[in-house]
């Protein structure tokens, strides 16, 4: 039997903060939203409120609820505004996983039927299923994670879709194993906003992760051939992933020193003529902080985004209105703005 679907879509209005990108997606990525709200309170929170996390379908124990449309992006694997997870793959975030029970082990049983589903109506096979801690590292979906659930979770997906007379492989070729090389390891950090490590030596390889910009890895000397080298990369977690990565979008702390610009000293006006005082890293949300016109958040207009884990210039921080935090004061695109104070970390 189909299910049936319920559509609270965001309004249109939203899509530049929401779903700005059209999107053919590629993938499906698992999630678990760490709340222990209904399918129907998770999707009204997402499209009501005025923060870019975004995501297509929330479900609980009952039904499944759909908040963005299939053909646009949804913010929801931090791994960049051009990442693979956020432009090209569809969000699924189960619910009630923060106390789990009864009603968490029948939201994953629904959800698995819903994306075995998914898979069916495209032609995919199980190969189309990611987890969120594929994407940017995040220890989620926390709960079947924590629980060393995570093959049980694709075995049952697979053993649906086998129910509904899918395919279980979208290609018909057997699966590769990253092959290792000799050498010793040198640190090297990730230039690209997104970065695929593959199992293979080419772009048309299985991915294993996407590394965000910024990221540590530990690049093997001597492996690269026809532009792709070996590298391994530790998450948070303490998880281990390998692979191969187009060095072109990785650098040694040398060559980043040889190609940096020393920075100018903060105390000096920029090109906005407003004066610097410093700078913030972007903290604490899943993709990206609103740029705001005023220190209110209830009444601000935003001006635009900037990215998990970037920074940008800060001429002061203001007590402002309805956030017991505050807010940063930004120079944002050579005008001032503000971002919410939980959401920056002074550098």
């Amino acid at each position: 039997m189909t299910i049936a679907v319920k559509k609270r879509l965001v309004p249109s209005e939203k899509y530049a903060l929401k779903c700005p990108n059209p999107m053919t997606p590629e993938y499906i990525t698992i999630h678990n939203t760490a709340n222990d709200a209904s399918a129907a309170n998770e999707i009204s929170y997402m499209t009501g409120n005025s923060e870019s996390t975004s995501y297509h379908f929330a479900i609980d124990d009952k039904e499944v609820i759909q908040g963005i449309p299939l053909d646009r992006n949804a913010w929801h694997s931090g791994d960049g505004r051009n990442g693979t997870g956020n432009r090209k793959s569809i969000a699924v975030e189960i619910c009630y996983s923060k106390s789990g029970g009864a009603r968490y082990r029948a939201a994953e049983a629904l959800a698995i039927k819903f994306v075995a589903q998914l898979l069916k109506e495209r032609g995919w096979g199980v190969d189309k299923i990611r987890k969120h801690q594929d994407w940017n590292g995040k220890y989620c979906p926390h709960r079947i994670l924590s629980e060393g659930r995570w093959d049980q979770v694709k075995a049952a997906i697979t053993a649906e879709l086998k129910v509904l007379g899918g395919k279980t492989s979208s290609s018909s070729s057997k699966p590769t194993k990253v092959v290792k090389t000799n050498g010793s390891y040198v640190k090297n950090t990730v230039i690209a906003d997104s970065l695929n490590v593959r199992t293979q030596r080419n772009a048309n390889s299985s991915i294993v992760l996407a590394l965000p910009k910024g990221s540590t890895v530990q690049y093997q000397k001597g492996s690269t051939q026809n532009g792709w080298g070996y590298i391994k990369y530790t998450n948070s977690k303490g998880a281990t992933y390998s692979g191969y990565v187009n060095v072109k979008y990785i650098k040694s702390d040398a060559e980043l020193g040889k190609s940096t610009p020393k920075p100018k000293p903060t105390s000096k006006p920029d090109n906005s003529g407003i004066k610097s005082v410093g700078k913030i890293k972007v903290v604490g949300v899943k993709s990206a902080a609103i740029v705001m016109d005023r220190p209110d958040k209830n009444k601000a207009k935003n001006l635009g985004t900037v990215e998990l884990g970037d920074t940008v210039s800060i001429s002061g921080s203001v007590k402002g209105s309805n956030n017991a935090k505050g807010y940063w004061e930004v120079i944002y695109k050579g005008k001032r703005g503000y971002i919410s104070g939980q959401f920056g970390s002074k550098i």
